[in-house]
């Protein structure tokens, strides 16, 4: 009889992709707590080249003691697309765009972000749009649109700002979709560490900035910028890349629904931010949503083969026997 339920290889891969992923979205969700703290003392493009710079010191010493070496050639379309558009582009414009608007209204219109990942994957890579994802990602979009009204109000959006923001949910959706296939070629550690190079050189018109800001700057907004570098975007683009070459792009996606909710309890913890009811509600429906998406309708088991006692008697046999 046929075996419905995974194997034991495949079961362990998706629970390391699921894990991996787990990784990314807590320490994405710190990244805001820190930003806040170094965007206060670094400009939008000298706080994105400082975080890409130490960002790919790190992930080049990782490679080197791993012994990884130049991406296949195969690979270097997805990762020099990914890395100027998701690493350069899309870091700077989400920084300036968050000194341009309040953080309720950043927060809602970057998560267009992964609806615009699964119109992409579908239309370009063929990503499935199965009933679950689509009603998952429907969820957590309602959430987050909850999170972002009850975060709002501070009167300091701009036309600017909003658009700032859609361009950054624009070039992380594109991104994505163009790292998927380069990750056919070249390993998770190769794409993150060159696309995060890319973003760097990309940024590099900012140097001046940075080299004047990190000599007024306070010791702890540039401990925040490393720690940008280092965590949320080292090790979390990493294991991101990792479960991108493990599943969708549209699924994954749809997992980063999560952050507006980590965000509401890193603030709640560390900031002494305390959530209103709004914005505990839109953060239950994120993670209600991610779960929904990420979850997979039940299989029935395969029926059992007849026997040949109990198979069905063929019409004429039946006829010669009455």
């Amino acid at each position: 009889m046929m075996n419905a339920s995974p194997s034991a290889p495949d079961r362990r891969t998706e629970l390391l992709a699921a894990g991996a992923a787990t990784v990314t979205v807590l320490l994405w969700a710190s990244a805001f707590v820190s930003i806040r703290s170094a965007g206060a003392s670094y400009s939008p493009g000298a706080l994105a080249l400082g975080r890409l710079l130490a960002g790919a010191l790190a992930l080049g010493v990782l490679c080197l003691v791993r012994g990884e070496g130049l991406p296949p050639r195969g690979a270097w379309r997805g990762i020099v697309i990914s890395g100027v558009l998701w690493f350069g582009f899309y870091m700077v414009a989400l920084n300036w765009g968050e000194q341009q608007v309040d953080a309720g209204t950043a927060a809602l219109v970057v998560n267009v972000g992964p609806v615009l990942i699964a119109l992409l994957g579908a239309r370009l890579l063929g990503d499935a749009m199965p009933p679950r994802l689509l009603a998952g990602m429907a969820v957590s979009f309602a959430g987050a649109v909850a999170v972002g009204l009850s975060m709002s109000g501070d009167g300091r959006n701009s036309v600017l700002g909003v658009v700032l923001c859609l361009l950054a949910a624009g070039a992380y959706a594109a991104g994505v979709v163009a790292q998927k296939p380069a990750l056919g070629s070249g390993s998770p550690l190769q794409v993150t560490t060159f696309g995060c190079l890319v973003g760097a050189v990309t940024c590099l018109p900012f140097a001046g900035q940075l080299v004047r800001e990190m000599g007024d700057a306070p010791a702890s907004a540039t401990w925040n910028m490393l720690y940008l570098g280092v965590f949320p975007t080292a090790l979390a683009f990493t294991t991101w890349a990792y479960a991108l070459a493990r599943t969708t792009a549209s699924r994954m996606g749809a997992t980063t629904y999560a952050v507006p909710a980590l965000v509401v309890a890193m603030s709640w913890l560390f900031l002494g931010e305390v959530p209103g009811l709004l914005t505990l509600g839109g953060g239950l429906l994120c993670l209600a949503g991610v779960a929904v998406s990420r979850s997979r309708p039940r299989t029935r088991p395969a029926p059992a083969p007849l026997t040949e006692e109990a198979a069905p008697v063929p019409e004429a046999e039946a006829e010669s026997q009455v």
